[in-house]
């Protein structure tokens, strides 16, 4: 009886150990930071609240086919083409700097984006929110009669506030309050700046697919009256060596000064825009991803 009471204490003391150990075991489960909450840097054609890793080099191929209802002589859209070659890459984890060059009016755009928050399982906060600002300037040639217009007149920006959150392994949403200012205008009553609300979301159907939506309703009332809400379909496929999206959208342009502020499709005149996504991802301070 002595020597049992004698090891009632150590044992006690290893079964708190035990239950510790456990406890901890539990609590890292649940807290730390949310990631993953979209495959890649674009939802559809707008960007996500993702940012590259510090180092880490994205090559990006944007590709849109005609209308479908440019018919069968124009093979409904595939004899037509717009593309958008892009680079971002990770400064810091938080962190990324881009450009591209689209085909469409000759475009060169580049980008800042900011991770200032990311969602925590637990305690911390309840989204991911990454700050977006970038500039875009056309290269094509000004029409003979309308070539006294200087260089500024080729700038528009956009300002865009990401906010997402990841409620599940398979679906998370994302809203995007967007501003896009164009330095030039069509007519005067047009306006320089055009207020929009973006929302979207994903959905995991499997390990390696999944389906995606975007819409951007335009605020501005002048904007409304000329010009068209985007909305846009998509799929992600995940290669093993690429991410590959396939895309249905009613938006030409992939820069948010086109599919934004200046779309014009009709989804129920057929003004539908087949295209893809191929995202491909370098680590430069390591291996290839993805």
């Amino acid at each position: 009886m002595l020597l049992v009471l004698l090891c009632l204490p150590t044992a006690f003391a290893q079964a708190q150990d035990d239950l510790l150990k456990i406890a901890e075991a539990s609590d890292s489960a649940t807290t730390g930071p949310v990631t993953g909450t979209f495959k890649t840097t674009r939802l559809v054609n707008g960007h996500t609240v993702e940012t590259n890793s510090a180092g880490v080099l994205l090559f990006l191929i944007s590709h849109r086919f005609g209308t479908l209802n440019s018919g069968a002589y124009e093979l409904f859209g595939l004899d037509q083409a717009t593309i958008r070659l892009g680079l971002e890459y990770g400064l810091t984890n938080r962190l990324d700097i881009g450009i591209g060059r689209s085909s469409l009016e000759k475009t060169f755009d580049g980008f800042l984006k900011y991770k200032l928050l990311q969602q925590q399982m637990g305690t911390g906060s309840p989204v991911t929110v990454t700050l977006f600002s970038s500039a875009a300037v056309r290269s094509l040639k000004w029409p003979q009669e309308e070539n006294n217009f200087d260089f500024r007149h080729r700038l528009a920006y956009t300002q865009q506030v990401l906010i997402a959150r990841k409620f599940t392994d398979r679906f998370s949403l994302q809203l995007s309050p967007t501003l896009v200012h164009h330095n030039l205008v069509p007519t005067r009553r047009d306006e320089n700046k055009v207020y929009a609300l973006g929302g979207g979301g994903r959905f995991k159907i499997t390990k390696r697919t999944s389906f995606n939506a975007e819409y951007f309703y335009l605020l501005s009332g002048e904007a409304r009256q000329d010009y068209r809400n985007g909305l846009s379909l998509g799929f992600d496929i995940e290669t093993g060596g690429h991410v590959f999206q396939l895309i249905f959208t009613n938006a030409e342009g992939m820069v948010e000064k086109f599919f934004v502020s200046r779309n014009t499709g009709y989804w129920s005149d057929g003004d539908i825009y087949f295209g893809f996504n191929i995202s491909r991802v370098f680590d430069l301070k390591g291996e290839k991803k993805w």
